[in-house]
């Protein structure tokens, strides 16, 4: 199934501004949460073809989020790669137990991610 629309986790409005500019220009719809809360809340509602979940965030993290959505059926079908600052060997594996189907380490860079869409 191809990748149209994105929903972007992240605190950094940075972050969430370059994402999304990067996704439009590519011809992706993208909705942004700013807190993994705020993400489990879109899912009960939208239904994007793919989560990007940063790590580091207040409240819920990013790889708690990760396992609340890969292990809820209503929404285990949703691919999620975790773009994060946290470029340990560790925290990648870490990342890829909760259920992410890939992990890109921050600066993102744009053929790099559209590679890792395109190959879900």
């Amino acid at each position: 199934m191809p990748v149209k629309n994105i929903l972007v986790v992240d605190d950094s409005l940075t972050e969430v501004h370059l994402l999304r500019e990067m996704l439009s220009k590519n011809g992706f719809g993208v909705s942004t949460a700013n807190s993994g809360e705020e993400a489990l809340e879109k899912l009960k509602t939208e239904k994007p073809d793919l989560v990007l979940m940063d790590v580091v965030m207040p409240g819920m993290s990013g790889f708690e989020a990760t396992r609340a959505i890969t292990r809820n059926p209503s929404t285990s079908s949703i691919p999620v790669i975790i773009c994060t600052t946290k470029g340990q060997e560790t925290d990648k594996a870490w990342g890829l137990r909760q259920g992410a189907k890939d992990y890109i380490v921050k600066p993102i860079v744009e053929n790099v991610l559209l590679e890792k869409i395109r190959a879900l």
